[in-house]
């Protein structure tokens, strides 16, 4: 019987130090922001009060944490780089008391034995400091300096000795993304601390120590969030939660806005994810996620925090008791409040008085005219020539075939306005006739539809009838407009001349700023506005009913959770899709008989109008035959 190894192979034998560091390594040191993790965790053991942290190039290059905390002893600064040394447990019945940050023993050694490390560092009382360098794991002698007391770590060239992994680092503002979200972490657990955070030598966050923790979620999210924050709090049995959930109103597309710390150490938990969804059922929109800033302050013995080398999943003793506190305590508050969405008045048209109402005064006027104009058309007019003999005769007729760029603003659906036709009773809008057909041959046929739930239109053809879903059908023909001009690279843009600033966090700002070329084949076009703003100057014309806030807002949710798994053109194509969802007429809306009109116009211009881009039908037929079977007209 042969085999294919030799004996020394198939032989045990034990791995050198070395070996086991860079195992290790690849275990806790994933990328740059793990080393910003394990560092800053470090510093807040040491009893810091100000961390500073500086990044080059993503990371990449540099990391550098300096703190004021208590220092190394010297005569233990070289066991601070061995593997599993440490100060915070002496033995396996710590592990279920643990206090500390970390406890593993393992940060130090890992990092230094993957990179350029330099540690220096000076306890209270001392005279001169001590200085230790490793180069790629190979250990310098440690030597005095002069240095301030606390603590001062330099990482660089990271990866050196390991090119793989070096390789697999993604651009610097992704990383850096990812930076930022660990000193985020970090921060809002530790509001007392002043933490300064550094990239490229040009400060990101500035953060002085504060009591109030909505002030540093403030500088971190801005002032619009903060203020639709609502604070709960909860005490059962010696377990507190504390912290901040937004409004109803402030959602996500993703879980990304949700922070759950443990005794101060961010964690994630499915059971705890799960009550905190459960607790906004009913109150946020199906695929949006809430917002929350929630602590747990708990008994350690009641908590497993070594399941994971990250430390960010633990195991409790009795999680569904910390499920009842959760979703009792957001029932509980939500009970208690009135939940109504506040009104957005647009700034950029105020009600005002004096000379400066004039243009509101002249869109009422024109509005008034309109209505009058189709009141004597008996609801049979045109919108467009209407408003042509007030523009006068410059003004051409209307095209044949009414784009869906042309459809009303989103403010109209739903309103008041004198375009809007008399309802039937029970919310169905009617329309007499509209010239257009099942196929672009019988457009002369004469075809009745009308509209029902504000949702669904029923037009009458001649096999039957068929029902549309509003939204769905202007989403596909939203799409595959935005994907024709895309592909030949017209995309109209409209210039905004005060560009629209969207307040984000770092991390979020950094994904968008890694794609502003992407985004500028989809015409929207972004700046960097300082610290974590973003400033939209141009967007397409086609996106007119679209919020850009939350249009830029859910980009940042969508590259986040896919951008990096996706070839460039599926990422363009989820793009297109999410945006074309943005800007289409939604479930609810009711439409005006125009925008009828006009949507069902357009269906004949597209590709595939049975489907919308996510896969769903946009229309249900019901043939006359079968109608006749269920009435009992077939005999």
């Amino acid at each position: 019987m042969s085999s294919t190894h030799t004996d020394v192979e198939t032989r045990i034998h034990q791995l050198s130090a070395s070996v086991i560091n860079k195992i290790a390594a690849g275990e806790v040191i994933e990328r740059p922001a793990s080393v910003v993790k394990e560092l800053l965790e470090n510093s807040v053991d040491a009893l810091s009060t100000r961390i500073e942290v500086d990044i080059e190039q993503g990371g990449a290059e540099l990391i550098r944490i300096v703190d004021d905390g208590e220092g190394i002893h010297p005569d233990d600064i070289e066991l601070s780089i061995a593997s599993h040394a440490t100060s915070k447990i002496a033995d396996a019945d710590d592990l279920f008391s643990v206090r500390t940050m970390g406890f593993r023993g393992e940060a130090l050694a890992s990092i230094s034995e993957v990179s350029h490390f330099r540690l220096r560092t000076k306890q209270r009382g001392q005279q001169v400091g001590t200085e230790m360098e490793v180069n790629g794991g190979i250990v310098k002698e440690p030597k005095a300096c002069g240095c301030p007391e606390g603590t001062q770590i330099e990482v660089r060239q990271l990866f050196c000795n390991t090119p793989v992994r070096r390789k697999f680092l993604k651009t610097q503002a992704t990383e850096f993304g990812h930076i930022s979200e660990q000193f985020t972490r970090v921060a809002l657990a530790n509001p007392n601390l002043h933490m300064v955070l550094r990239h490229n030598g040009k400060t990101v966050y500035e953060l002085p120590a504060t009591h109030r923790f909505i002030e540093r979620l403030e500088l971190f999210y801005g002032s619009e969030l903060a203020q639709n924050l609502i604070w709960v709090e909860a005490e059962h049995e010696g377990t507190r939660l504390w912290g901040y959930v937004a409004h109803p109103s402030q959602s996500k597309s993703t879980r990304k806005g949700q922070y759950l710390f443990l005794n101060g150490r961010w964690i994630q938990d499915r059971s705890l994810q799960h009550a905190l969804g459960e607790g906004y059922r009913g109150l946020v929109m199906i695929g949006r996620q809430p917002i929350a800033f929630l602590f747990l302050d708990l008994n350690p013995e009641l908590v497993d925090v070594n399941v994971h080398p990250t430390k960010s999943e633990v195991r409790f003793r009795d999680s569904q008791v910390l499920y009842r506190l959760m979703l009792s305590t957001l029932r509980n508050k939500f009970l208690s409040m009135d939940l109504d969405s506040k009104l957005s008045v647009d700034r950029a048209q105020p009600e005002a008085s004096g000379p400066k109402s004039e243009p509101r005064e002249m869109q009422r006027e024109l509005v008034s005219w309109a209505k009058n104009q189709l009141d004597e058309q008996k609801g049979h007019g045109s919108l467009f020539e209407a408003v042509s003999k007030l523009a006068g005769p410059e003004v051409g007729p209307p095209p044949s075939q009414p784009s869906v760029d042309q459809l009303p603003s989103e403010s109209s659906f739903g309103g008041t306005s004198g375009t809007e036709l008399p309802n039937k009773p029970g919310g169905v809008t009617h329309i007499e006739s509209i010239e257009a057909g099942e196929h672009p041959a019988s457009a002369s046929a004469e075809i009745r539809a009308m509209q029902i739930h504000d949702c669904y239109l029923v037009v009458e053809s001649t096999d039957g009838l068929t029902v549309i879903d509003q939204h769905a059908l202007h989403e596909r023909i939203m799409y595959e407009q935005l994907r024709r001009r895309i592909l030949s690279g017209g995309v109209e843009v409209q210039k905004l001349l005060i560009p629209l600033t969207v307040e984000l966090s770092s991390r979020e700002a950094s994904t968008l700023l890694d794609q502003e070329d992407l985004l500028k084949e989809l015409g929207l076009h972004i700046q960097e506005f300082g610290g974590s703003t973003i400033a939209l100057t141009g967007y397409p014309t086609l996106l007119a009913k679209a919020d850009p806030k939350s249009l830029l807002r859910d980009i940042v949710d969508l590259l986040e959770s896919s951008g990096r798994k996706l070839e460039r053109r599926d990422l363009i194509d989820e793009l297109l899709h999410m945006m074309s969802c943005k800007a289409a007429i939604k479930a609810g809306q009711r439409l005006t008989f125009e925008e009828m009109e006009s949507l069902l116009a357009q269906r004949h211009l597209c590709d595939d109008h049975h489907h919308c881009p996510h896969g769903r039908p946009t229309a249900l037929k019901l043939s006359r035959d079968e109608l006749d079977r269920q009435f009992g007209r077939l005999g």
